[in-house]
């Protein structure tokens, strides 16, 4: 570690200002600003808090903003995040298989031993670690093909789980087109059994609303729900009822993106029934689904429709819930971004802030990797009240 990193950014712009032979009257003059507001900053008695201001700093010092701050280079996770989805794209476009290519000679493993790697993989996306499952990914698809070529019956729920997490995976990457050829292929290979079916749509659903094709999410969602739906829901079991509540959950924010407020709410109502004869704690097909998560898709079904003083009063509540803990830490994370675009809504970017670095804390990727998140850090940031820490963590990671 550089001795630099360990000092405050103030004494920090003393140093590089030393290092490029600056005076203080210098660097305030190329910045616009006094000799003694430099001379605050320097000492620590003025704060920087204004990714603005940091930015300009670092660029009369002929420094990267992140080095200002004292932290890694961020922005090249854009570039990195790129590359990854470009290498999945390929797993997903070898044809290997049917072309008889040398690769589809490869030893395949066993259905059972893929099985864990499917499971691996999920593990680590809700753990929010994507740069982790980028690299799964590829060898898991590639893996999931030679087996299921070999051994369908055994290597067809394998294939699907691995599509499925490629598809949740790129939806998050912000690459709708390429987890639409995912879950395309998750669809096809769980054609004919109607739980591996719901289980794919669930991620359908993600990518069409991700597409922005909302009405058809909507209506696609409510055919997969009611395929899998119990016939009396006291006699449902909870997998299935967590797949059928999982669909309606999609189906009620696409009908909430198109202003239907009305169906978006009989939806979660539905849902929330059958949430509560599963319970909180379960992770049945990769869904969390239960009461808190369904709380949480009201949150999100008003942020949609633009009601921010519901979204906000029901996030305030949900994440007091027994249930709040026990969510995959990807769900809460996620949770917490669209709680912060809630609080944007009603004109509060200081508990705007403060749960943006709250979803920082539980799962940094979210912030750091996915668009989503960084999109909305850069508009808290840009506040005039934004917590200095967040202030500096999106000027490290070259948003703003």
């Amino acid at each position: 570690m550089d001795s630099t990193e360990l000092l405050p950014v103030g004494r920090r712009v003393a140093y590089w200002r030393a290092r490029r032979k600056l005076s203080q009257q210098v660097l305030a003059d190329r910045l616009g600003k006094s000799k003694s507001w430099v001379d605050k900053v320097e000492r620590g008695v003025r704060s920087l808090d204004k990714v603005s201001t940091l930015q300009d700093i670092a660029a009369v010092l002929r420094i990267d903003t992140a080095v200002l701050l004292g932290r890694d280079a961020q922005p090249v996770a854009v570039a990195q995040r790129v590359e990854g989805v470009e290498r999945i794209r390929a797993a997903l476009s070898t044809y290997e298989i049917a072309l008889e290519r040398p690769a589809a000679r490869r030893p395949v493993l066993p259905a059972d031993e893929l099985a864990r790697d499917a499971a691996h993989a999920w593990t680590t996306f809700q753990h929010a670690r994507y740069p982790q499952v980028v690299d799964l990914v590829p060898e898991l698809v590639a893996d999931a093909q030679r087996t299921h070529a070999r051994d369908p019956e055994a290597g067809r729920v394998p294939l699907v789980e691995a599509y499925r997490v490629t598809a949740s995976l790129l939806v998050k990457l912000g690459a709708p087109d390429v987890a639409w050829l995912a879950v395309d292929r998750a669809m096809i290979a769980a054609t004919g059994d109607r739980v591996l079916v719901a289980a794919a749509a669930v991620q359908l659903g993600q990518v069409l609303r991700e597409s922005g094709r909302n009405r058809m999410a909507k209506t696609v969602m409510l055919a997969a729900a009611y395929r899998i739906a119990p016939r009396v829901i006291e006699y449902g079991a909870p997998p299935e009822l967590s797949l059928c509540g999982s669909l309606l959950v999609q189906a009620a924010l696409a009908a909430a993106r198109i202003g239907d407020d009305r169906t978006a709410t009989d939806l979660i109502d539905e849902a929330a029934d059958m949430a509560a004869r599963v319970g909180d704690g379960h992770d049945h097909h990769r869904t969390a689904f239960g009461p808190t998560a369904v709380e949480l898709a009201r949150v999100a079904t008003a942020v949609e429709l633009g009601d921010a003083r519901e979204a906000t009063a029901r996030h305030e509540k949900a994440t007091t819930r027994d249930g709040w803990r026990w969510l995959p830490a990807e769900h809460r994370a996620a949770h917490l971004i669209d709680a912060a675009r809630a609080y944007l809504q009603a004109d509060d970017p200081v508990n705007a802030g403060r749960v943006l670095m709250e979803a920082d804390r539980i799962a940094p990727a979210e912030i750091r990797h996915r668009p989503a998140g960084r999109n909305v850090l850069a508009q808290v940031a840009r506040e005039p009240t934004a917590p200095t820490t967040l202030t500096h963590l999106a000027a490290t990671l070259g948003v703003g």
